[in-house]
């Protein structure tokens, strides 16, 4: 299950977040990469434990839990600290397929979760750059991603995915990952279709109507038996 989300971040957001990430001194992105990852990593990424990279996450971690489609597609029970990366067309920077790590720990906060969904958060827009496309496989194919400034695509931190090089600019992005109240990927996809079903009705036949109420009821019933928390 691949699903967009956009505006999670205004453009105003987008801006600043720009101008104070302009300011702040990057590292080698190989930092924060696996064993495998490493290998076929070439990027830049604002060092973790910043402050800048803290106070710019918990203002998307804000922003999440404030977004009915992100709350509805993911289900979210822990969400990882937010990380920002850049790949620059004149550095060569891209990131070849891999797969991510099943579990990841913050040292700092202790927070250690099973990656259920891995999330990509554009902040540069698609004619800033060149390349760059999220490269998502599945099993209908790979489909490419290359969003709006400000939107985010959440994809399966199991698939094998891939960032093509850069050829010109620069792409900007906030990426993480996080635990799922539904461990059972097609468990989670059945409730996001069927609350987004319900959303549809409601906006036709109001939140009192009587089978609504009923489709609510079973939405519900089924996150209770499926939820781990």
């Amino acid at each position: 299950m691949l699903i967009c989300v956009p505006e999670v971040l205004s453009k105003d957001d987008v801006a600043e977040f720009r101008r104070v990430m302009d300011d702040c001194a990057w590292e080698d992105g190989r930092s924060t990469a696996g064993a495998q990852s490493a290998l076929v990593k070439k990027n830049e990424q604002l060092p973790p434990d910043s402050e800048v990279a803290r106070r710019l996450g918990n203002h998307i971690v804000s922003a999440l839990t404030a977004n009915p489609r992100f709350i509805s597609a993911a289900i979210p029970l822990q969400i990882f600290p937010p990380l920002f990366n850049r790949y620059g067309a004149a550095e060569g920077h891209h990131f070849g397929i891999h797969v991510d790590n099943a579990v990841r720990g913050d040292h700092r906060t202790g927070l250690r979760i099973r990656t259920d969904l891995s999330v990509t958060l554009f902040l540069s827009e698609p004619e800033e750059y060149d390349g760059g496309e999220l490269v998502v496989e599945d099993f209908y194919g790979f489909h490419e991603v290359k969003l709006p400034a400000g939107d985010l695509v959440l994809y399966p931190a199991s698939s094998l995915h891939m960032v093509t090089p850069v050829t010109r600019g620069r792409r900007v992005a906030s990426f993480f990952w996080l635990q799922s109240m539904i461990r059972d990927a097609h468990a989670r996809s059945l409730i996001f279709d069927l609350d987004t079903a319900i959303q549809a009705l409601v906006e036709r036949l109001g939140r009192d109507d009587p089978e609504t109420v009923k489709l609510t009821g079973i939405y519900h019933n089924l996150i209770r038996r499926w939820a781990e928390v």
